[in-house]
């Protein structure tokens, strides 16, 4: 583990002394402008549990909690630019990526991590926002597969990720669980698909790594209506491991996390926002 990350207990956040050696991470991901989802929803989780956060945004988009009006892509050489200027001085124990866009800026992200020691990954291959806009380009898809997949600690699909990753029809618990031993037969990272979903009064996960096999499940929360919880979740399981926790305890920590944050959710405008997850009830994290 990083020197960055000694010292600090998993799973927990405590006040810091002046001069205290924080842990970093980093996100790589779009921005969202209407403050819910992407780099900002990212930035919040890192905040909350306690970790520095730094960035590379791969895109603008002009969106709401209800619609994507537009995209703006950033340079592929200014997302590398990004990402030396950020680890050359803060060096981030764990990173994530989000929106990339375009197979032009994943590859420039996979060269960028091929020619360092490389912090660890969590892939969340963001292809279609809540509100049914598809964020990515075409050909984008393949090139993550062939290029993030391989070298990611883990990656989080969601169910609709999933099915387009896998092309099953994933509809039940061990529907999920079988497209998570495929895409860890396939890209040898670990695997959290998340069934959030499914319908059922519990929101169901399942994490798999090549050895062990977790089922993560929660009461749903009823009458709240979110965006970016997927970024929320695989940034807040980033940061557990920029803490110290080794990728199953991060996952559970991320799971809690994430559930607290929509508990605590409030409304903004027209829509609805994700609390900050740090609320002193922790839901039960278990089977189904």
């Amino acid at each position: 583990m990083d020197c960055f990350a000694r010292g600090v207990r998993c799973g927990t956040v405590s006040a810091m002394k002046t001069g205290t050696r924080l842990p970093c991470a980093l996100t790589i991901a779009g921005s969202d402008s209407g403050g819910g989802a992407g780099i900002q929803a990212d930035l919040k989780a890192f905040a909350a549990i306690g970790v520095h956060g730094t960035s590379a945004i791969t895109c603008l988009t002009a969106q709401n909690p209800g619609e994507v009006r537009g995209v703006q892509p950033t340079r592929r050489g200014f997302v590398r630019l990004q990402l030396e200027t950020v680890c050359d001085a803060l060096r981030p124990v764990a990173a994530k990526s989000g929106m990339l866009y375009s197979a032009a800026i994943i590859r420039e992200v996979a060269e960028f991590l091929e020619g360092r020691r490389r912090p660890l990954l969590v892939v969340d291959p963001v292809m279609i926002a809540t509100s049914g806009a598809w964020l990515i380009r075409g050909g984008a898809m393949r090139a993550m597969q062939e290029r993030l997949f391989p070298r990611a600690a883990l990656v989080t699909p969601n169910l609709d990720e999933a099915v387009a990753l896998t092309g099953m029809e994933l509809a039940t618990l061990a529907d999920l669980q079988r497209a998570a031993r495929v895409l860890r037969d396939q890209h040898g990272c670990a695997v959290l698909v998340k069934g959030g979903h499914l319908p059922g009064p519990k929101a169901v996960d399942v994490f798999w790594d090549g050895r062990t096999e977790r089922v993560l499940s929660v009461e749903r929360v009823r009458g709240v209506s979110t965006h970016g919880t997927g970024c929320t979740y695989s940034a807040a399981i980033a940061a557990y491991l920029a803490r110290g926790c080794r990728l199953e305890q991060a996952v559970v920590e991320g799971k809690r996390y994430i559930t607290e944050s929509i508990r605590t959710a409030g409304r903004v405008g027209k829509g609805w926002v994700l609390g900050w997850g740090t609320g002193s009830r922790q839901p039960a994290v278990g089977g189904p």
